[in-house]
C-alpha cells in the first residue's frame, strides 16, 4: 500500500512558500521560568540530547521552490538538501524526505583531496505545518509546525532529533472545555537491529480549562495507529504469536495520562503516555511507554506536538527494542 501526496499536503507545503527558516538555538531546551516566554510569545522546542544519540538536530529549513529540506548537525547525511521520497512521499498529509536521493545518487560523498567515496547514512524526515498562518515581525508564518529526523542505519536508535514550534502567542480560555482532532505521523527506529518504519494515526485531545486548581486538565489518545515499511507497505505490528490477532494491522492506542501540571500558562503541554496489550489469560500489560509534549496556539485553536514512545518489539521475541517518534497537529 503506497500513500499518494494528498491535497492537504499540497496546501500544507504551499503555506511555506517563502522558505522561512525553522531554526533552533544550539543550547538545550529551556523552560518557561528561565526563558521568559509567556502567552504572547512564539515558542520553539527541540529534543534534548541523550545517550541514544537523540537531540542532535538544531535547525531545519524547507525550500518550497525545490521542495527540499535542509538539516543541520547530523553526521554523514550527504552534502545536498534532503529530497522528497520517491513514490512514498507523504504520510497522513505530512511530507516525507530522505537524505540519499530518489535513486541513491547522494548516498556517497567524495573526498575532495583523493576522490574516495564516503558512504552516507540514509536519514528520513517528516515535516508538518499548520493549515493556518500568522504574522510574526511582519512575516507570514505557519501558526505551528514540526519536524522529525531519524535514521535506521545504526544498530541503536542512532543520531536524530525533533523540533516543534508555535509562531505567535496564545489566548488560553478561563473556563469551559475544548476538543481537538487531527493527524499523526511517526518514524520508528530500532535498538538491536537496523531498519526504519513509519506510523500513522488519528489524534484527539480534550482540555478542561477550569480544572485543576493550579493547571488545566488534559486527556488525549493516538488511535487507529498503523505501521508501514520504509517503502510504504503496511505491516502487522504485534507479531505472529500475539493472542489478540496474529495479523493485527492496528497498533494499540497511545493514551495520554491525565493529571495536574500538564498545561502551562504559556500554552505548553507535557506528560506521560502509554499503551497496553491483552494477554492470553485475558489480562493486560503495558506495551509502550513514553512522553508527549506540545504547544497550544492562537485563540486555543490548535495544538502542535510530539510523542516519543519505547517498547520491546513483539515481532522479534524480545530481542529488539523500538522507539517511535511521532508528530501531530490538531484543531478545534
Amino acid at each position: 500500500m503506497f500513500l499518494p501526496l494528498s491535497a492537504a499536503a499540497l496546501l500544507l507545503l504551499a503555506a511555506c512558500g517563502d522558505g522561512q527558516p525553522f531554526v533552533f538555538p544550539e543550547e538545550e531546551e529551556t523552560t518557561e521560568e528561565d526563558s521568559g516566554e509567556g502567552p504572547g510569545d512564539s515558542i520553539r522546542r527541540s529534543e534534548e540530547r541523550d545517550a541514544d544519540e537523540g537531540g542532535f538536530v538544531t535547525a531545519v529549513q524547507y525550500d518550497a521552490a525545490s521542495d527540499s529540506f535542509s538539516v543541520d548537525n547530523i553526521p554523514f547525511d550527504g552534502d545536498r538538501p534532503y529530497e522528497r521520497q520517491a513514490r512514498f512521499d507523504s504520510l497522513n498529509g505530512f511530507a516525507l524526505y530522505d537524505s540519499v536521493g530518489s535513486f541513491g545518487d547522494d548516498s556517497v560523498v567524495l573526498d575532495p583531496e583523493t576522490g574516495a567515496r564516503i558512504r552516507q547514512f540514509d536519514y528520513r524526515a517528516i515535516y508538518g505545518e499548520s493549515r493556518d498562518t500568522t504574522r510574526v515581525d511582519g512575516q507570514l508564518q505557519p501558526r505551528s509546525r514540526f519536524a522529525i529526523i531519524r535514521t535506521g542505519d545504526y544498530r541503536s536508535y542512532g543520531f536524530g532529533g525533533f523540533l516543534y514550534e508555535r509562531n505567535g502567542g496564545v489566548e488560553i480560555p478561563k473556563d469551559g472545555q475544548a476538543v481537538f482532532s487531527g493527524d499523526y505521523a511517526g518514524i520508528r527506529v530500532f535498538d538491536g537491529g537496523t531498519g526504519l518504519e513509519y506510523s500513522s494515526g488519528d489524534v484527539e485531545i480534550a482540555v478542561d480549562f477550569e480544572d485543576f486548581t493550579e493547571d488545566d486538565g488534559l486527556r488525549g489518545v493516538v488511535y487507529n495507529r498503523r505501521i508501514f515499511s520504509s517503502g510504504g507497505r503496511e505491516l502487522a505490528v504485534l507479531g505472529p504469536n500475539d493472542p489478540l490477532n496474529d495479523e493485527a494491522l492496528v497498533a494499540p492506542p497511545l493514551t495520554f495520562d491525565v493529571g495536574p501540571g500538564v498545561v502551562q500558562s504559556n500554552g505548553e503541554i507535557s506528560g506521560t503516555a502509554s499503551s497496553t496489550r491483552e494477554l492470553e489469560d485475558g489480562g493486560t500489560e503495558v506495551f509502550e511507554e513514553g512522553t508527549f509534549m506540545g504547544i497550544i496556539g492562537g485563540e486555543a485553536q490548535e495544538i502542535v506536538g510530539i510523542v516519543v514512545i519505547d517498547s520491546t518489539d513483539p515481532r522479534y521475541e524480545g530481542r529488539i527494542k523500538v522507539r517511535e517518534t511521532g508528530g501531530f497537529i490538531v484543531y478545534r
